[in-house]
C-alpha cells in the first residue's frame, strides 16, 4: 500500500517542495544592480524587510484586508450555507449551480466586470447621477473598502460551498430537540448548529484568507497603483526590478505569516469551542471519615 503513494510524493516533491527550496536559496542571496544576484548566505534580505516601514505597511494593510474580508464572507457565508444545506432537494441542485457559476469565471474577468461597475462612467455612477443623487461621479475605486467589498464577492461562494456541505451532514433531529426545549432558531443555531459545523468554519475561513493573502489581480485592477498589498510587490520586485533575492524573501515572507495566521485562528476557535470542565463544590471530593464507636470498632461490623 505504501509503494501507491509513491507516485504522488515524487508528484509533490517535484512540483512543490524543490521549487520552494530553489526560492529559499534564492532569498539568500544578495542583489546588485550589475550583476543581479550574487551566490551568498545571508538574511539581509529579511532584515531589509522588517527594517523598512515602507514594507511593514504593505504586510500590515494585506493582513488587513485578508482578515476584514474573511469575516465578511464568513457573516455572509453563515446564513447562505445554512439555507443552501437545509433547502429542499428539489430546488438544492440550481441554488449550488447558481452558487458556483461565479467561479467558472477567472478573477480577472470578474475583477474587471467590477471596474466597469464602479468606474467613473460606470453602472453605479450612471444611476447616482441620473437619480440625482450625485452631481458629480463618485469616486468607488482606488480605496481600501472596494478592494474588500470585491474580494468579498470573489471568495463568497467558496466559504457558501464549505460551509454547506458540513451543515448538510448535521441532522435536522438536534435542531427540533432544541426547538422542542424552548429553544430559538437563532438560539439553536448558535449553540446546536454552530458548534458542529465548527470544522467547516475553520475550513472555510482559512480558505478565504489563504486566497486574500495572495490576492493580485483585485488589488491591482480595483485599488489602482497607489493601494499596496504583498502579492503584487512581490511581482514588482521580481519583473520590475529583477531583484529575485528581496522577491524571493517577501515570497517567503507572506508564507510565513498566512501559516501563523491560519493556524492562529483554527487554534482560537477550537479553544473557543472547548467544554469547560464542571468545578466541583468544595469537600464534594474529599473522603468521609468512617462513624466509629467509642470502643474503636464500626458500628456495621460490632456485631461481627
Amino acid at each position: 500500500m505504501r509503494l501507491l503513494t509513491l507516485p504522488a510524493i515524487a508528484i509533490v516533491l517535484a512540483l512543490m517542495v524543490a521549487p520552494m527550496a530553489m526560492l529559499l536559496r534564492y532569498s539568500l542571496n544578495l542583489y546588485t544592480p550589475t550583476e543581479l544576484m550574487v551566490e551568498a548566505f545571508t538574511a539581509r534580505n529579511y532584515v531589509q524587510l522588517f527594517a523598512d516601514p515602507y514594507f511593514r505597511e504593505v504586510l500590515g494593510v494585506t493582513l488587513k484586508v485578508a482578515a476584514l474580508t474573511t469575516g465578511i464572507a464568513l457573516l455572509l457565508g453563515l446564513p447562505a450555507g445554512y439555507t443552501l444545506a437545509r433547502m429542499p432537494r428539489r430546488w438544492k441542485m440550481w441554488l449550488t449551480l447558481a452558487t458556483i457559476l461565479p467561479l467558472m469565471v477567472g478573477n480577472v474577468v470578474r475583477s474587471a466586470g467590477w471596474m466597469a461597475l464602479l468606474g467613473n462612467s460606470g453602472l453605479f455612477n450612471a444611476l447616482a447621477q441620473w437619480s440625482g443623487l450625485a452631481r458629480e461621479p463618485l469616486q468607488l475605486m482606488f480605496h481600501q473598502p472596494a478592494v474588500v467589498g470585491v474580494m468579498v464577492t470573489i471568495v463568497l461562494p467558496l466559504m457558501v460551498m464549505t460551509l454547506a456541505s458540513v451543515i448538510e451532514g448535521i441532522p435536522r433531529n438536534v435542531e427540533e430537540a432544541a426547538a422542542n426545549l424552548g429553544a430559538r432558531p437563532f438560539t439553536a443555531f448558535r449553540r446546536v448548529v454552530l458548534p458542529q459545523a465548527m470544522p467547516g468554519v475553520i475550513a472555510g475561513m482559512s480558505l478565504v484568507f489563504i486566497l486574500c493573502m495572495n490576492a493580485y489581480a483585485t488589488p491591482v485592477l480595483i485599488g489602482g497603483p497607489r493601494f499596496r498589498m504583498m502579492t503584487p510587490e512581490i511581482y514588482q520586485q521580481f519583473v520590475g526590478l529583477n531583484n529575485w533575492p528581496f522577491g524571493a524573501a517577501l515570497a517567503f515572507m507572506l508564507l510565513a505569516v498566512t501559516l501563523v495566521a491560519v493556524l492562529g485562528i483554527g487554534m482560537a476557535l477550537q479553544a473557543g469551542l472547548r467544554p469547560a470542565r464542571p468545578t466541583a463544590p468544595a469537600g464534594a471530593d474529599a473522603p468521609r471519615p468512617a462513624h466509629r464507636s467509642a470502643t474503636g470498632s464500626s458500628p456495621a461490623g460490632s456485631g461481627g
